[in-house]
C-alpha cells in the first residue's frame, strides 16, 4: 500500500482536501482575530484569549452533540459544519462587531467541530483500514501540520495586506470551498437507525461518552492522545516570552514555533511511510518519550537557538507514536459509534490544549519560562509511565468478541 492508492479513494481524498483547507482557514482566522482584538482593546490578556478562544467551547458542542456524527449523513454534517464556518467568518470580515460579540460568534461556531471531526474520522475508518488506515491518518497528520504552517504564513500576509478585519473573508473563502467541495464531490454514506431529535442527540452523547470512556482499552487509547499533546502545547505557548526573556530577535519565536509542526511532518512522513507494522508498534512507547523528552533541554542557560530548534522538531517527530495508537483506536471502538469516538477524540485533546496554555502561563509567573517549559515536558514523559502501567496489551489485536460486546453495551 502506498499513499497513492490511499488517494486513489475518492472519500479519503476529497476529506484530505477539504480537511486541509479548514485548518488552514482556521489558522488564520486565530491570528487574525488576535491581532484585530489586541488592535481594538490593547490587551495582550484579551488577544490571548482571542487566539485560544475556539477550543474550550468544543467540550460543550462534543458532550452534548458528539453522537450527531453517527446519527446524520457525514457529507451533509460535514458540508454544513464547513458552511456555518464560512457563515462567522464572512460576519467577521464584513461587520465591525465588538469584541465580546465577535469572540462569541467564534466560540459559539467551534462547538460544530467536534461533530465534524468526529464525521470525518468516522468516513476514513469505514473506508481505510489496517495499513491503509495508518497510511491515511499519516497524510492527514502531514496534511494538519503543512495546514498550520501554510495558515500562520498566509495569516501574516493577509492582515499585512487586508488588515486584521478583512483577512477574515481569506477564511471564509476557504471554508466555503470546503463546503462545496464536499457537498459536490463527497459520496454519501448510510449512517446508523436511531432515536432523532435533539433530546435524542443529547441523550445518546451523554450515554455514549460515558461507555466509551467505561472501556479500559479505548479510555487508555484516548488519555494517551491528549495528555502528551497537551503538556506540548503548554511549552509551545511559552516559546515568545522565552525568546523575551532572552533578549533575542522577536522573529526567533515564530521560528521557533514552526520547528514543532516541522518535525511532526518528518514523523508522519517517515514513520507512517517507511517503518514496518511490527516495528511502529515497537516504537511506541519510546516515540511517546521523544515528545517530552527533548523539552527538558530548555532547562539549560543559555541554550543556543540552534539546539532549541532541533529539540522542538525532535519533539515534533516523536508524535508519529499516534498512528499505531489511532489504528488501535480505530479497531477496538464500535462501528456504529465511531463518529462519536472521533469526537471525543477530538473534543478532549483541543480541551486539554486549550487548558494547558492557561496552566503553564500561570506557572511562568512564579518560575522562568524555560523551567516550565522543560516541566511541561517531564509532564509528557510521565504520560508515557501512566500509559505504559496501565495498558500493557493495549496494542494486542482486537477479537471479534470484544467489538461485539462493546457493541451490545451500547444497545
Amino acid at each position: 500500500m502506498t499513499y497513492g492508492g490511499v488517494l486513489s479513494d475518492t472519500s479519503f481524498r476529497v476529506l484530505f482536501t477539504t480537511r486541509t483547507l479548514a485548518i488552514s482557514a482556521d489558522t488564520v482566522r486565530m491570528v487574525a482575530l488576535s491581532v484585530l482584538v489586541f488592535s481594538m482593546t490593547g490587551s495582550p490578556l484579551l488577544a490571548a484569549v482571542a487566539y485560544g478562544i475556539s477550543f474550550l467551547p468544543q467540550l460543550i458542542g462534543g458532550s452534548l452533540l458528539g453522537a450527531v456524527a453517527d446519527l446524520l449523513p457525514p457529507k451533509r454534517l460535514i458540508a454544513l459544519g464547513y458552511g456555518v464556518e464560512f457563515g462567522s467568518g464572512l460576519l467577521l470580515g464584513l461587520m465591525r462587531l465588538p469584541v465580546w460579540q465577535g469572540m462569541a460568534l467564534v466560540a459559539a461556531v467551534s462547538m460544530v467541530t467536534p461533530l465534524v471531526n468526529g464525521a470525518v474520522g468516522r468516513v476514513v475508518a469505514d473506508v481505510l483500514d489496517g495499513e491503509s488506515y495508518v497510511l491515511g491518518r499519516s497524510l492527514l497528520n502531514l496534511a494538519s501540520s503543512a495546514a498550520q504552517l501554510i495558515g500562520m504564513a498566509g495569516a501574516g500576509a493577509a492582515v499585512a495586506v487586508l488588515g486584521p478585519q478583512h483577512a477574515m473573508l481569506v477564511t471564509a473563502f476557504l471554508h466555503l470551498i470546503a463546503s462545496a467541495w464536499v457537498r459536490l464531490r463527497l459520496p454519501d454514506r448510510q449512517v446508523s437507525p436511531g432515536e432523532r431529535g435533539a433530546v435524542a442527540a443529547v441523550r445518546r452523547s451523554w450515554t455514549g461518552n460515558r461507555e466509551l470512556l467505561r472501556d479500559n482499552t479505548i479510555r487508555t487509547l484516548v488519555l494517551a492522545q491528549w495528555l502528551p499533546p497537551a503538556c506540548v502545547t503548554g511549552a509551545e505557548s511559552l516559546i515568545v516570552p522565552y525568546v523575551a526573556a532572552r533578549d533575542l530577535p522577536a522573529q526567533t519565536g515564530g521560528l521557533l514555533l514552526a520547528c514543532l509542526p516541522v518535525g511532526m511532518m518528518l514523523g508522519s512522513l517517515v514513520v507512517g511511510r517507511a517503518v514496518r507494522p511490527e516495528t511502529r508498534r515497537r516504537l511506541l512507547v519510546p516515540m511517546m518519550a521523544v515528545v517530552g523528552l527533548p523539552l527538558l533541554g530548555f532547562a539549560i542557560a543559555d541554550l543556543p537557538v540552534v539546539l532549541c530548534g532541533a529539540l522542538l522538531v525532535i519533539s515534533g517527530v516523536g508524535f508519529a507514536y499516534g498512528l499505531p495508537l489511532q489504528q488501535r483506536f480505530r479497531d477496538v471502538v464500535p462501528a456504529d459509534a465511531r463518529g462519536q469516538a472521533f469526537g471525543l477524540l477530538s473534543t478532549g485533546l483541543m480541551t486539554a490544549q486549550g487548558i494547558s496554555p492557561v496552566v503553564a502561563g500561570a506557572l511562568a509567573g512564579a518560575a522562568p519560562a524555560s523551567n516550565v517549559i522543560a516541566l511541561c515536558g517531564a509532564g509528557a514523559v510521565l504520560t508515557v509511565l501512566l500509559f505504559r502501567l496501565r495498558a500493557v496489551d493495549v496494542m494486542a489485536q482486537s477479537r471479534p468478541a470484544e467489538k461485539e460486546s462493546s457493541a451490545s453495551r451500547r444497545e
